[in-house]
């Protein structure tokens, strides 16, 4: 095995440094292994793709980060922030690591922000995979009593308003339900409201035709947030896509069943390697 690399510094951009981690736990033989970069959504951190390392980090290095105002990335000031931002700080996160070009995975809005950045720098990236996210933030349902419910109960209130809408019960285990309940309550409150009202003024469709990378979409079928007519139509609009809609999963797919996404999204870079 080799080692997980992460510089202390972290990746500088307007308004914080980003915490990042490239980990590459491929075989010594292998001289030049594949990348794939990880992206968490809203509320969550690096650490919801730690069970994803199994199936994929013998044959791929993996980059992950945590976004501004999530886990160890710092707490941004005022800078302005919309989904462009967001998907420049995606790309210095790829700069800092040295790495030129990847496969690209992302979740909730994390899927929206590679979306973007797949459309905005299709050189970049080989392959991209989108799970319980939207190419239409207009389609995204139940967040309109957010701003209120953060404003007047707080993070905590909101963690557990959400993790309703992330996990049936008795998805995972009560240690992974507490952990990730207590680890979203402490994500930064103006950053998660200002990265909401950028998620909910995209609109992709137009640009969609014409998306390089091959796309594949893993959907749930239970999100109360991201509907599956959702994910149906974005594969509707990009010439190379695959769909897999996911029986009893909510919107926290990614960690409830890494397993299966995991093997999923390995089968797929394995079939769209350079």
């Amino acid at each position: 095995m080799k080692h997980v690399i992460a510089d202390m510094t972290g990746a500088e951009v307007p308004g914080c440094r980003l915490a990042w981690w490239l980990t590459d736990l491929t075989p010594p033989w292998v001289a030049d292994p594949p990348t794939l970069v990880m992206h968490h959504g809203i509320g969550a951190s690096h650490h919801i793709f730690d069970a994803w390392l199994p199936a994929l980090g013998l044959t791929h290095r993996i980059l992950r980060f945590d976004m501004r105002g999530h886990g160890e990335s710092e707490r941004p000031d005022a800078t302005a922030l919309d989904m462009d931002r967001l998907a420049d700080d995606l790309l210095a996160v790829m700069d800092a690591a040295g790495v030129r070009r990847a496969h690209l995975l992302g979740e909730s809005i994390g899927a929206t922000i590679a979306l973007l950045a797949a459309l905005r720098t299709p050189d970049r990236f080989v392959s991209l995979t989108v799970s319980n996210g939207a190419h239409v933030g207009a389609s995204i349902e139940s967040v309109s009593g957010w701003r209120s419910m953060i404003e007047d109960k707080g993070m905590a209130a909101w963690s557990d308003f959400m993790m309703e809408g992330r996990f049936a019960p008795d998805a995972i285990d009560q240690t992974a339900w507490r952990w990730f309940r207590d680890q979203q309550a402490t994500a930064c409150p103006d950053t998660v409201l200002r990265m909401l009202t950028a998620l909910v003024g995209v609109d992709l469709l137009d640009r969609l035709p014409g998306l390089q990378p091959p796309l594949l979409i893993l959907h749930p079928d239970r999100s109360p947030f991201v509907p599956v007519s959702v994910a149906a139509d974005l594969a509707a609009r990009v010439p190379r896509s695959c769909l897999h809609v996911i029986g009893g999963a909510r919107h926290g797919l990614p960690f409830s069943q890494p397993a299966l996404c995991s093997r999923l999204v390995a089968d797929f870079v394995r079939a769209h390697q350079e």
